[in-house]
């Protein structure tokens, strides 16, 4: 945590992503570094590109920024995700950055809509 900001990166702009890109954007505590889709034109994208936050359609760029991000949101639903950002965080002895589950996500995004959201993920995978 630097400059008294959480640093935020988020993997998914879709659905679920853009939702809590949006909340996150609304807290001063918090530095949204960048944010990661396959779809360049996802509703998050264009949001974090109006913004001036970075955006890429390859993830591991934003992981590779190491223990400059406090926070990796993976809200893919993709499990190959998951378990590659899990890999390269071992390889890389990074143990500052904390990777949080799409379910995290759900639950922070209800309780503050002050019911159930249900999320949805696309039928396109990450590789």
């Amino acid at each position: 945590m630097k400059n008294d900001k959480i640093s935020i990166v988020i993997i998914g702009a879709g659905e679920t992503g853009t939702p809590l890109l949006k909340q996150l954007l609304d807290a001063e505590f918090v530095q949204v570094i960048g944010i990661a889709d396959l779809d360049e034109n996802a509703p998050g994208m264009e949001i974090a590109r109006q913004k001036g936050i970075e955006t890429t359609t390859n993830y591991m760029k934003l992981v590779e920024k190491g223990e400059e991000v406090d926070i990796i949101i993976e809200v893919t639903g993709v499990p190959n995700v998951r378990e590659e950002l899990r890999h390269y965080m071992q390889e890389a002895h990074n143990q500052h950055t904390i990777i949080m589950h799409e379910k995290i996500a759900l639950l922070m995004m209800s309780l503050s809509k002050g019911h159930l959201v249900k999320m949805k993920h696309s039928e396109m995978e990450y590789k």
